[in-house]
C-alpha cells in the first residue's frame, strides 16, 4: 500500500462481478465519484445528505484503493460497479450539476476513525431495500431534514471518534508493487513494509516467527519468517517476496486488521513511517547523508574506481562526485543523486564485501559496521563486540557501567550505548546507527592505541 493515503488521479473500474469477464474502464478519480454519487443519490436531496453521502463514498473507493482489495487478489483493477460489494459505476452515464459541484469540492476529503490513517471502510446502504450497520442513505436525509451537518451525519452513523481528513494531495502513482523481488540482503522501507506486515499476522498465524528489529534490512530472521508465511499459506516456500508472496502477504494482512471493514483495527503511523529518507542530493544534510558515505567509503576501500570521501553528513561536491563513480562502476544511470536502484546497489556491494573477507581479517581492528542499526533485541557477533569496545571504553569514561559480552543487546547494553551517546552529545535513542557505530569504534581505537608502548614510553601503568 501505499505510504501515506494519497488520491490517486485515476482508478480503474471493473464493469461487473470480479469473476466476469467483463471491461475494465480506467477514469479520473473525481469522474468516478461523479458518476458512483449521480448513481446513487438524488440530487433533490439536502445538500448536507449530499455531502455525507459523498464523504461516504469518496471514503470507501479510498479504502478499496488504499489496501489493495482487488489487486491484493490478483485482479487487474482497484474496484468493480457490481453493488452488492461495491459502488454503483455506470460508465458513460451524466452527471448532475449540483453533485458534480460538491464533489469537485470534496473528492479529496476522506474519512478515518481514531488514530488509524488509512481511508475508513464506510459501509452504506440504502437503507429502504437493504439495511445495514453502516450508514443509510435515505436515512441521511432525515436527519439533514432535522439540521445535522455532514459531519454530524457521519458521526450518527459511524461514531464519534471519526474525523475528516481534507486537501489529501492527488498524485498519479503506480500500485506499490516492489521494483524487484525481495532477497537475502535486500533494504529499504518495501522490506520494513514486510517486517511489519509478518509480525502483525503471527498473532494470528504463531508458526510464523516475530521479526525483531523491523530496521528494513532482509536478513535471516526476516527470510526465515516469509518461509514459514509461505508454509502456511500453501506458497512456494523460497524465503523470496515475489509478486504472488507480497499480494498474499497484504491480502492476510488486510483480514487479519479487518481494513475492510466497519471493525477496523486500523493502521497506526509507526506502520507506516518510513526508515529509510529514499531520496538524497547534493545540498542535503543528516544522518541518512552519513550513512550513504560511510558505505561509499567502505566499498571504495575497495574499488580504486571509487575516490576516497570521510563521513561529515554532509552532502557536498566530493559525495556527488563518490556516488557519480559508484553509479557508474556498477552500471547505474549515472545522476549523482541516490534513490532507491543506488541504495539497493550500494547496500548489496558493502553486504557482499564484508561476507567475502575471510575469517579472522579484522581480529587486530575494529569491525565495520554491520550494514543495519543495533538496537534492544538484535543479537550476534556484532553486538558481542559492540558489548566488548563499550566495556573497554568505560575503563577510561567510568560512568560507563560493565556489560556482559553474551551478543545479547538487552537493556544493560541499551543503558551503555545511552550513556556513551550523553558523553558524545549525540541523541540519546540507545540505537546504534552507523553513525554511532562509528564514533564508539574511533573512541575504542584512540583508547587502545593510546594506551600501547614502545621501549622508553610511559603509559602511566606498569608495563608487563
Amino acid at each position: 500500500m501505499p505510504n501515506r493515503p494519497i488520491i490517486p488521479e485515476f482508478i480503474t473500474v471493473h464493469l461487473g462481478s470480479p469473476d466476469s469477464n467483463a471491461e475494465n474502464v480506467t477514469v479520473p478519480f473525481a469522474d468516478y465519484i461523479k458518476n458512483v454519487a449521480s448513481s446513487e443519490i438524488f440530487p433533490t436531496w439536502p445538500e448536507n445528505a449530499l455531502r455525507a453521502n459523498i464523504y461516504a463514498q469518496v471514503s470507501f473507493a479510498l479504502n478499496r484503493y488504499y489496501t489493495q482489495y482487488y489487486r491484493s487478489r490478483g485482479y487487474d483493477f482497484d474496484i468493480t460497479n457490481s453493488i452488492a460489494i461495491d459502488q454503483s459505476f455506470v460508465y458513460g452515464r451524466d452527471y448532475f450539476d449540483n453533485i458534480s459541484r460538491i464533489v469537485d469540492e470534496l473528492f479529496n476529503d476522506y474519512v478515518i476513525k481514531g488514530n488509524a490513517v488509512e481511508p475508513f471502510f464506510t459501509a452504506y446502504c440504502d437503507g429502504v431495500e437493504v439495511q445495514c450497520a453502516g450508514l443509510e442513505q435515505w436515512g441521511t436525509v432525515t436527519l439533514a431534514e432535522q439540521g445535522y451537518t455532514p459531519y454530524e451525519i457521519l458521526q450518527y452513523y459511524y461514531g464519534d471518534d471519526i474525523s475528516i481528513v481534507r486537501n489529501a494531495p492527488v498524485e498519479n502513482i503506480p500500485q506499490p508493487l516492489p521494483e524487484r523481488d525481495l532477497t537475502l540482503g535486500a533494504i529499504g522501507n518495501d522490506v520494513q513494509q514486510i517486517q511489519i506486515r509478518l509480525n502483525r499476522i503471527s498473532k494470528n498465524y504463531p508458526s510464523i516467527p516475530k521479526i525483531y528489529p523491523v530496521d528494513g534490512v532482509y536478513d535471516t530472521t526476516t527470510e526465515n519468517a516469509v518461509r514459514e508465511y509461505q508454509r502456511a499459506f500453501n506458497l512456494t516456500p523460497d524465503g523470496i517476496v515475489g509478486k504472488a508472496t507480497w499480494y498474499s502477504i497484504q491480502r492476510v494482512y488486510n483480514a487479519v486488521k479487518r481494513l475492510n471493514d466497519l471493525e477496523s483495527e486500523g493502521i497506526t503511523l509507526e506502520e507506516i513511517n518510513n526508515l529509510f529518507l529514499i531520496n538524497l542530493s547534493e545540498g542535503d544534510t543528516g544522518s541518512e547523508v552519513f550513512e550513504l558515505q560511510y558505505l561509499l567509503a567502505l566499498v571504495g576501500s575497495y574499488n580504486e574506481e571509487l575516490p576516497v570521501i570521510t563521513p561529515d553528513g554532509i552532502f557536498g561536491p566530493s559525495t556527488k562526485s563518490a556516488v557519480e563513480a559508484f553509479q557508474r562502476s556498477y552500471g547505474l544511470d549515472v545522476t549523482g543523486n541516490v534513490g532507491f536502484t543506488t541504495w539497493d546497489q550500494l547496500y548489496r556491494a558493502y553486504v557482499g564485501i564484508l561476507n567475502s573477507l575471510p575469517e579472522g581479517y579484522f581480529d587486530s581492528s575494529t569491525l565495520p559496521y554491520p550494514g543495519s542499526v543495533l538496537r534492544a533485541g538484535s543479537t550476534g557477533p556484532y553486538v558481542e563486540a559492540l558489548q566488548e569496545y563499550l566495556n573497554y571504553i568505560g575503563n577510561t569514561y567510568t560512568e560507563i557501567p560493565k556489560i556482559a559480552v553474551d551478543g545479547v543487546y538487552g537493556p544493560s547494553t541499551e543503558n551503555a550505548v545511552r550513556i556513551f551517546e550523553g558523553i558524545k552529545g549525540f541523541n540519546q535513542s540507545g540505537i546504534v546507527s552507523s553513525r554511532l557505530w562509528n564514533a564508539i569504534t574511533e573512541e575504542y581505537r584512540s583508547l587502545y592505541d593510546g594506551s600501547r608502548a614502545t621501549v622508553g614510553q610511559y603509559p602511566g601503568f606498569d608495563i608487563e
